[in-house]
């Protein structure tokens, strides 16, 4: 399967922003939630390919809407790349337990993101 369809889970609408532009810009599309719920909402009524998730939001985390994704028999497939200020290794470590396929600290170098995702479709593949 070929990442097309990216969903952005950030609170912030300047994160939200940025990486939204970036990848338009390299031909992907993009829709956004700004909470974890909101996000599992989403996933169930338009599923997207990839799902980059940050960690400190209110409500449900990132990394319990990381594990929600990876443990239902219906969404266990969909790869979420976590994307998180959060830069401690014990972070990452807890980020991949959940069911992470990846873990990016913020701020997000733009061409560290595309290739991973790059990578992460041809593994899919």
């Amino acid at each position: 399967m070929t990442i097309q369809n990216i969903l952005i889970v950030d609170d912030s609408p300047t994160e939200r922003h940025v990486l939204t532009e970036l990848l338009r810009a390299n031909g992907y599309t993009v829709a956004t939630a700004e909470t974890g719920e909101e996000a599992l909402e989403q996933i169930k009524t338009n599923p997207p390919h990839l799902v980059l998730m940050d960690v400190v939001m209110p409500g449900q985390n990132g990394f319990q809407a990381t594990r929600a994704i990876a443990r239902n028999p219906l969404t266990e497939h969909l790869p979420v790349i976590i994307c998180t200020s959060k830069a401690q290794e014990t972070d990452r470590i807890w980020g991949m337990r959940q069911g992470a396929r990846d873990y990016i600290v913020k701020p997000v170098d733009p061409a560290l993101l595309l290739q991973k995702i790059a990578a992460l479709s041809r593994s899919l593949a």
